[in-house]
């Protein structure tokens, strides 16, 4: 799979009221389940397979963002969909709303293949509602062989050398444009002071804020350094090995994507199949294989060739180490009013 087919998606962490906004039609019930995924994050014959293997019929409807699904979801009540794939603060919200089901560990034996890690997750501990399917972190992403110091810092980032001025990007999302100078300043990634002066100040200097094309601005030399996802990061790395991934010394957040089973589902059955399918060693490992991200499935990461780890060094990050780091979680009010601060950033000259 190319890298331009391999879409990560922002997580945008928004109010009922904007998901109810975006509100679209939900799909027909053509099949026996409904599975809403982003585009390429998982195999291309997944559901022909998992109807091989166990005569359940599924159809593919993809999302492009968390905020697009979590607008369909809440104005239809979550019906016309089975499994859903979103990020940890969204399951957060789908289970306050009452919109998602209790996880039946009994009809998914495949959990027994997590990292014992993977049911400790702080927004949901025990995997009572979600199951997660990736995890990673967010970083400096950089030309080693352009840049003149490697980056170890995130003021390495948003105040950078003569150098690099004009050739840096950051994520354009709230919670990750803020988290860098959160993090920058050794707050939480979920604190409430959003570190505004310092971001207004990085903003000079900056190339662009750009969540999908950053990559291809490092392959091309037109950005020499630019916060990542580490799996983003992957896939300027497989263009371009002088690209380096660096998790800097005041840290990350740990973002998890997840399935959940719709409460609305009338095949919960299958839809824990479906799940429990998609945790197989052999699934779980082409997920990690070709969309770039670590998997928390301890026999699939197990699996992965040598030399593809090799060639993607933070794929081999220690599960210990991974969950050291802090969720982004969900914040409930608070977000209108991180909104409102990363416009005023966005906004300043």
């Amino acid at each position: 799979m190319t890298a331009s087919t391999r879409l990560r998606h922002p997580l945008r962490i928004s109010s009922v009221a904007l998901g109810l906004a975006l509100a679209l039609s939900v799909p027909a019930a053509a099949a026996d389940l409904v599975i809403s995924n982003w585009d390429g994050y998982m195999a291309p014959d997944a559901m022909a397979a998992f109807k091989a293997a166990t005569g359940v019929s599924g159809e593919v409807v993809v999302h492009a963002t968390n905020e697009e699904i979590m607008g369909k979801l809440v104005a239809s009540g979550g019906k016309g969909y089975d499994v859903v794939f979103v990020s940890s603060p969204f399951a957060e919200v789908l289970n306050k709303l009452g919109l998602i089901e209790a996880i039946d560990h009994a009809k998914i034996p495949n959990l027994a293949n997590l990292y014992p890690e993977a049911a400790k997750l702080p927004h949901d501990a025990g995997n009572n509602f979600s199951v997660p399917y990736t995890w990673g972190t967010t970083g400096l992403c950089y030309r080693s062989d352009l840049v003149k110091i490697e980056p170890a810092s995130w003021n390495d980032l948003l105040a950078p050398s003569d150098d690099l001025k004009g050739k840096t990007t950051m994520l354009a999302t709230d919670r990750w444009l803020l988290a860098a100078g959160q993090l920058a300043k050794g707050y939480s990634v979920n604190e409430t002071d959003p570190a505004k002066d310092l971001l207004i100040s990085a903003k000079k200097t900056l190339l662009a804020y750009d969540d999908t094309t950053f990559y291809s601005k490092l392959v091309s030399g037109e950005a020499l350094l630019v916060q990542a996802w580490d799996g983003w990061c992957n896939y300027g790395i497989a263009e371009k090995p002088e690209i380096k991934y660096v998790i800097p010394k005041e840290g990350s957040d740990l973002w998890v994507d997840t399935m959940v089973v719709m409460k609305a589902s009338a095949n919960k059955d299958a839809a824990f199949q479906f799940i429990n399918f998609m945790l197989d060693t052999k699934n779980h490992a082409w997920a990690a294989q070709n969309i770039d991200y670590k998997v928390p499935n301890k026999p699939a990461m197990e699996s992965l060739p040598a030399d593809f780890l090799a060639k993607f060094p933070n794929m081999s990050m220690p599960v210990a180490e991974l969950i050291k780091f802090e969720q982004l979680r969900d914040v409930g009010d608070a977000q209108r009013d991180y909104s409102k601060i990363v416009s005023e950033i966005k906004a300043a000259q």
